[in-house]
């Protein structure tokens, strides 16, 4: 893989030269995209220490293949496409269920056990096993999504591409995005988190604690914890004013799952559904 890498990394430098269709360009790219389409790649992931690590050639990839790529028309049974980059195949082999409606791109990796509803997810992204991403979410470009994560309706997880160095949203296992929430520009939630619905989470968010009123961070939902959409007081030559951040209202045991029965009662208790 390092031979690889390094391979990738000369075609970027010189990228402004390369032709569409350009075969010795194309067969490494699409040697790397197969990586991550196939799993055995990953364009970031979490070390020991808790940081995000990007493999950023990986993203170079991706984005030669698209100077790479030319235009082509697709059929899938009624429905036409025009696009420079393919859909997924050989769902059943590869365990995964996905509903009429339901698409991914070539180069995204979907473990077993994950389904799609009526959704899309982008190249670079990875969806872990038993994951669902449900009615109208979206898995941006290179998001990491990990195992038993759920994806309410209309969420949408932001894709980052450019610049190559900048980290991708993470949503770690075990987590669950309440519908309708916007996770993005490299924000991430923690493992066995809990997004309320609506919840808006980017860098420059503020993530505070309810009990202590501590900002915790910006960006980042704490592991084991239930979060929700709130706002924080302003003052402006105008006046105060409410400025959103995100609150974390409870703390939940390590390894403790999700009942749905008891997050609706304690979401209601703060006026929030999932």
């Amino acid at each position: 893989m390092a031979d690889l890498s390094e391979r990738i990394d000369e075609l970027w430098q010189r990228r402004a030269e390369i032709e569409p269709g350009d075969p010795e360009a194309t067969a490494p790219v699409h040697q790397a995209i197969d990586l991550l389409d196939s799993g055995k790649a990953r364009v970031a992931e979490i070390d020991e220490g808790g940081e995000v690590v990007v493999h950023q050639w990986l993203k170079q990839a991706i984005l030669l293949l698209f100077r790479l790529s030319a235009m082509e028309t697709v059929e899938v049974g009624p429905f036409e496409f025009a696009d420079r980059i393919p859909l997924k195949r050989d769902y059943a082999a590869a365990g995964v269920r996905v509903v009429p409606g339901g698409s991914a791109r070539w180069g995204s990796f979907l473990d077993r056990g994950v389904v799609l509803m009526p959704s899309y997810v982008n190249i670079g992204a990875r969806v872990g096993s038993n994951t669902m991403v449900d009615t109208w979410a979206t898995v941006g470009s290179c998001a990491q999504v990990g195992a038993n994560v759920h994806l309410s309706g209309g969420v949408g997880i932001g894709g980052v591409l450019e610049p190559p160095q900048a980290a991708p949203v993470i949503v770690e296992d075990d987590a669950f995005v309440g519908s309708r929430c916007m996770v993005t520009e490299g924000a991430r939630v923690g493992r066995g988190a809990v997004l309320g619905a609506g919840v808006i989470l980017n860098p420059s968010m503020r993530v505070i604690d309810a009990e202590t009123g501590e900002d915790l961070s910006r960006g980042v939902v704490p592991p084991w914890s239930v979060a929700v959409s709130a706002t924080r007081p302003r003052s402006f030559a105008g006046g105060t004013f409410g400025l959103p951040c995100v609150l974390v209202i409870k703390r939940l045991a390590e390894g403790q799952r999700h009942d749905k029965a008891q997050l609706n009662e304690v979401l209601r208790d703060h006026g929030v559904a999932t």
